[in-house]
Formats: C-alpha cells, sequence, structure tokens
C-alpha cells in the first residue's frame, strides 16, 4: 500500500505555491504593484526582484580615497599635540615637523631624547619611535599603522556615503569596497548622476571660528573665501571654536522668506555654543564648510537653546543638499571619481528580454528533451525544474537579493543541471525495474541509491559557487548568487516535489508498471 503524509503533501505545495506568489510581482508593471501594495492584505508579496545597473540602467561611479592626505593629518595633529605639551613640559626643540608617514622633532638638548620620545608617543599609540637618531627623535606609522588608518578611511567614507546616496531617495544603491582605497558606487535608474557626484565630492567638514575684528593678521589669523563673493576673504582665527561633529539634526527651512538650513546641537555642543556666544557678544562668528565661510554673522545675544541657522544666499536646492550633507556627517577625506559609466534603460530591457528568451528557450528544449527521454516522469521533471525557477526568484526576491546579466546567466545555467538529479533517480528507477522490483519498491529504492550522487554532485557545485561569492566581485558574485540559490532550491524540487507527485500519481493510477523503460 503506497502512503504519502499528508504534511508532506501539504508542504510541498505550500513552499510552490509561494515561490510563484513571490515571483508575480516580479512581472507585473509598476502602477499594478503600487495598486497590490495599497490594496491588498499586508502579507501578500508586493515587491519585485531587485535589477542590477546592468539590466535596469543607471550610473556606475568609481570613487577613490585620498588616504594619504589623512596620514598627513594625522601626523600634524601630532605635531600640533606635541608643540603644546612641549612646553608644558618644558621640552626644548629647534625644529618640529612632518615627514613622509610621521614626525620629526630636533632637540636642543640631547639629554632630553628620552622625554621627547614618550611624550611623542603618548600622543599616538600608531607611531613607531625611532631609537637611532642623534640629534633628536623621529616617529614613523609602520605598515600596520598606515594599514589600520587607511581601512578606517575607508569604512567611514563608505558609511557616510550610504548616508548621502539613501537621503537623495535613490532605491536601492550598491556600494562597497573595491581594492585598497577605492569604492564603488552602482545608482539603479539613476541617469544623471550630477547631483550625487556633487554631493559625494564634498567632504562636509563643518567647523565655527571666531572672525579676526583687528584685522592685525598673523600666524593665529587665515584668509578663507566667502560663499557670498568668491573675490572676498574673511580673516578667521584659525582655531576652531566648535565643529560640525556636535550635529545633531540639519534640516532646510526659512527665515524671512529666505531659505536657510536650521541646526541643533547635542547637549555638548548646546552648552559650548551657549558659552561662546555669550563671551563673544557684539562680534563676528563664522561658520565654515569645506575651507569656505557660509555664513559670517553677528553675535548679538547669547544663543543658548541649541539651536540656529545657516544662512546665505542660498537657493532652495542648495540648502535642501547642505542639510543632507551635515545630517550624514563629514567625509574624513575627499573623494574623486576615477570612472564613470553609464547605462541607459533601453539597453537595460534589451538585455531582460534577451535574457527572458535565453531562459524560456533552455527550458522549452529541456521540456522536450526530458518527455521524449523518460515520457510521463519527464513531465513530471519539468513541473519541478518550473518550481525551481519560482524557488530561485522568490528567494532572491525574499532576501534583497540583485539580479544581474550574469546572475540570469547563471539562472540559464541552473536550468541546464536542475535536471541532472532527476535523470540520476530516473536511471536508478530504470534498473530497479529490470532487477524485477516492483513499480513501488523501483521508485523509494532509484531515490535512496541516488542520493549519495546527488549531493556530492551539487555540494561540489555549492563551494565553487561560495568560493566565486567570496573572492568575487561585482558581476561575478551576481552569477555565484544565482547559481548558489538555485542550487540549493534544486534539491528540493528534484527530491522532494518530484517524489511526491510520483507517488500520488502511482497511489490514484494504481499503475503496476512504470511509464519510464525506453
Amino acid at each position: 500500500m503506497i502512503h504519502v503524509p499528508k504534511w508532506k503533501i501539504l508542504l510541498v505545495t505550500a513552499i510552490s505555491l509561494l515561490s510563484i506568489l513571490y515571483c508575480v510581482p516580479t512581472f507585473l508593471d509598476k502602477e499594478t504593484r503600487q495598486w497590490v501594495t495599497s490594496n491588498a492584505p499586508a502579507w501578500v508579496p508586493a515587491h519585485s526582484i531587485r535589477l542590477g545597473l546592468d539590466l535596469q540602467g543607471g550610473s556606475h561611479l568609481l570613487l577613490e580615497v585620498d588616504t594619504d592626505s589623512v596620514v598627513r593629518q594625522r601626523a600634524e595633529d601630532v605635531v600640533n599635540s606635541v608643540r603644546t605639551e612641549a612646553r608644558k613640559e618644558g621640552i626644548a626643540y629647534s625644529a618640529l615637523s612632518t615627514v613622509p608617514n610621521g614626525v620629526k622633532m630636533t632637540l636642543k638638548d640631547p639629554a632630553q631624547r628620552e622625554a621627547a620620545r614618550k611624550l611623542i608617543r603618548k600622543q599616538d599609540p600608531g607611531l613607531v619611535v625611532s631609537n637611532t637618531d642623534a640629534d633628536g627623535v623621529s616617529a614613523i606609522f609602520d605598515e600596520r599603522g598606515l594599514k589600520e588608518i587607511r581601512d578606517q578611511t575607508v569604512e567611514r567614507s563608505i558609511e557616510i556615503v550610504n548616508r548621502r546616496v539613501n537621503a537623495t531617495g535613490t532605491l536601492e544603491p550598491i556600494i562597497q569596497r573595491q581594492g585598497d582605497n577605492r569604492i564603488l558606487v552602482q545608482l539603479p535608474g539613476v541617469e544623471d548622476p550630477e547631483r550625487v557626484k556633487q554631493l559625494l565630492g564634498k567632504t562636509a567638514k563643518l567647523t565655527f571660528h571666531m572672525v579676526d575684528m583687528e584685522g592685525g593678521g598673523g600666524a593665529d589669523v587665515r584668509m578663507v573665501p566667502s560663499h557670498d563673493s568668491r573675490e572676498n576673504v574673511v580673516p578667521i582665527k584659525r582655531r576652531a571654536m566648535m565643529t560640525g561633529d556636535m550635529l545633531t539634526n540639519a534640516q532646510p527651512s526659512f527665515s524671512e522668506g529666505k531659505p536657510v538650513v536650521s541646526f541643533t546641537l547635542n547637549s555638548v555642543g548646546a552648552k559650548k555654543f551657549c558659552e561662546i556666544t555669550r563671551a563673544n557678544v557684539n562680534k563676528l562668528f563664522a561658520i565654515v564648510l569645506d575651507n569656505e565661510v557660509v555664513t559670517n554673522a553677528n553675535i548679538n545675544e547669547p544663543i543658548c537653546g541649541g539651536s540656529a541657522q545657516i544662512s546665505g544666499r542660498f537657493s532652495v536646492e542648495e540648502t535642501s543638499d547642505l542639510a543632507l550633507l551635515l545630517r550624514a556627517g563629514a567625509l574624513p577625506t575627499t573623494l574623486t571619481v576615477v570612472e564613470e559609466r553609464s547605462v541607459g534603460p533601453t539597453l537595460g530591457s534589451d538585455s531582460v528580454k534577451a535574457g527572458a528568451i535565453a531562459s524560456v528557450t533552455a527550458f522549452g528544449l529541456i521540456l522536450g528533451l526530458m518527455v521524449v527521454c523518460y515520457g510521463l516522469f519527464g513531465f513530471f521533471a519539468s513541473v519541478a525544474l518550473f518550481i525551481n525557477m519560482t524557488l530561485t526568484l522568490g528567494v532572491m526576491t525574499m532576501i534583497g537579493a540583485t539580479l544581474t546579466l550574469p546572475g540570469i546567466a547563471g539562472l540559464v545555467l541552473t536550468i541546464g543541471t536542475a535536471v541532472d538529479a532527476n535523470v540520476l533517480i530516473f536511471e536508478r528507477i530504470k534498473e530497479e525495474i529490470r532487477a524485477g522490483r516492483s513499480a513501488v519498491a523501483a521508485i523509494d529504492t532509484g531515490y535512496q541509491k541516488a542520493m549519495s550522487s546527488i549531493i556530492d554532485s551539487n555540494l561540489t557545485s555549492l563551494i565553487s559557487g561560495l568560493i566565486l561569492y567570496t573572492v568575487g566581485t561585482g558581476p561575478i558574485k551576481g552569477f555565484a548568487v544565482t547559481m548558489s540559490i538555485g542550487i540549493l532550491t534544486s534539491l528540493f524540487s528534484a527530491i522532494m516535489l518530484t517524489r511526491v507527485m510520483l507517488l500520488v500519481w502511482l497511489k490514484r493510477t494504481r499503475a503496476k508498471t512504470l511509464p519510464i523503460m525506453s
């Protein structure tokens, strides 16, 4: 007697229907998907599969991170700190400056070398202090220290780029590290990336300075161009009273009919801003963004509420972009666009059509071959293959994976290899029938004996896919993702789904022979 557990039939049926349900939104137009999202119950899938840049069209940017400037800035910070601390500790020196990847301090009294060495080491633990200088102390960042600085800079830059791009409303951007000091940014659906390039090209380093009202100049004063007119410069105190790190929020708004940026400070920043403005009433205060004075205003009274405004000759779009930059935070260094490409939506849609034609053609040829070779069993295998395709696309939709043109190639490859398991099983069943076994026994034994070969072949393919995903980039990752998901789903469709279909058919027809022998 043939017994197929009801739970197994229900489970296989539910998974198959769910995979089809998750695939349906991918083949609907945008308006229909929006209608489904608005009117259908929350449990009904309404998201389509994410399409990569090569299929949807958009922009491709490769940014280079200037990590060398961060190393130089780190060394300059050490010099400034050492200069201050050396005065306090009475260490006399004749020269103190930066050198490639480090600092050098020339002492007036060689007997103070050990004290100077300890002082420099205390300022930055990443510095390796040399013991060979006769007239002073040298310290440089070794390879490990340099790698740590560069990695931190790139990771921080990726985080800020992510915030800025997402704030523009770009859907499903791809932002990832490429090599030692480059960042890959792919913007599906963005045909003109100029605004994004402008946002990414700005460091957005915000500082607050007092204006030199005496006009005496000196080493503690520097001239900075004004946003209102690039021909005018503003003399500001070199030392920043505050930095933009203390901002908690920034939003575009209007004041007296003019567009401005309203910002709020954290508790520490609010307290410090209050103290600065209280101590400098009736003095000029400058807000500097990327070495440009954007606001140069008189302090009429103490500002202690933790909020203020940045005003100037801004357009509405400029205030929106400035607020976005301040919310996202400052980049640790400048980013340079070293490669830029645009993919038109027509080329993307043509690729989708070509991929769909290839997939349908591959499925049709395999369906015909399986039916010719295995009859009704071949038809069952083709149904399982169809479910395998919907499962692959459904899983990719669920996990948010991106389908690329190489991914379509992986899907077509999966279609070709997914029937391997059924071929092994059907050939084993043939052998058992030739050995004189009954129909039920031949099916059970065929599945059992083919199982080890199926698992071995799919496991080796899966390992290859994981290696490709781990070491590959871009298109290779897309291919590896589709292939790996297809391998896993093919195990379900070939082993569970076809077996349930065969046993249910056998139970209903009570056939004594199997229509598989040729």
